[in-house]
Order: structure tokens, then sequence, then C-alpha cells
């Protein structure tokens, strides 16, 4: 089992991107939480096994088709056993 940050630039907010990252990460056995984040990025923190996270990592680098990502920033963290994968309201 494996934790990463992540946090995704571009035009990424009001692009449903939040509901579809929910959606492949259950589908993708990653568990977590998605958020928006200041100066219009996206947070996430996301744990899964090696392979599973590298696949959705990997989907967070394109994300849906009206999202413009310009850069994904990812740094390991420390597992914290979440149970499901969950939009954050702020």
């Amino acid at each position: 089992m494996k934790h990463v940050n992540i946090i995704i630039y571009g035009k990424v907010q009001k692009t449903g991107f939040r509901t579809f990252a929910t959606q492949n990460a259950v589908k993708m056995g990653i568990t977590g939480f998605i958020k928006n984040y200041e100066g219009g990025r996206l947070y996430l923190e996301a744990e899964g096994e090696e392979e599973n996270l590298k696949n959705f990592i990997n989907w967070c680098h394109c994300g849906p088709m009206w999202a413009k990502i310009t850069q994904v920033s990812i740094e390991p963290g420390e597992v914290k056993n979440f149970t499901k994968f969950e939009i954050i309201s702020n």
C-alpha cells in the first residue's frame, strides 16, 4: 500500500474533474479524497496498491476532456488507511 499527495494545475475546476476522479478511483481500488485547492488547482490524497496508483496518477495527467492540465505535482506521503474515495467540499 502506498500513499501520494497530488496537486493538479491548469483549468481543472468546473470541468467535472472531481467527479470523474472519484469514479476512476473507485474502479481502480484507490482510496482517499479530492478537493478544490487555492489558485484554481485540485488537491488529492490517494492510496492503493502500487500498480493501481500508477494507473490513477496516469489518469490524473489527462483528466476529463474539458480539463486542461498544465502540471501534476506528486509527493509520497504516509499511509492513512482511507476506507473510500470521496469529494471534500471546501
